[in-house]
């Protein structure tokens, strides 16, 4: 079965990548959002199998939407995504329950692995990392 991801991220261009790389990869991009509130409303709509997020957006930031998301489903598979620099949001994200923490620019590869080590985890809990 074909694993649905849904892409927040307030930059155009980052979500197309992200969406042609994941669906280069056997993932299907089920939704797009540009700030943290259209991510939450498209993921209690769609609920994707995963959400990649950025930090940085209007209107509502990815750690706030990340909870927010957490606090509707628990077992929400959510990787935050920032630019360098923006380390010191790693710990708030892990411990608000992103399952991972990528650095931007990422490497295809790194995402594609993080995305099958979610995919793989038999119990649902993946170890938590950042790439």
């Amino acid at each position: 079965m074909v694993k649905t991801v849904l892409v927040v991220d307030d930059a155009a261009f980052m979500r197309m990548a992200l969406k042609t790389m994941l669906e280069k990869n056997g993932f299907k991009v089920i939704a797009e959002a540009r700030n943290g509130l259209e991510g939450i409303n498209k993921y209690m709509e769609h609920r994707p199998d995963l959400v990649t997020m950025d930090i940085t957006m209007p209107e509502m930031n990815g750690i706030e939407a990340l909870k927010q998301i957490m606090t509707f489903d628990k077992n929400a598979n959510v990787i935050v995504a920032s630019a360098l620099g923006q380390e010191a949001y790693i710990k708030e994200a892990i411990v608000s329950g992103a399952k991972y923490f990528i650095v931007k620019p990422f490497k295809e590869e790194h995402v594609v692995l993080i995305l099958n080590k979610i995919f793989d985890a038999q119990d649902g809990s993946a170890q938590k990392e950042v790439i």
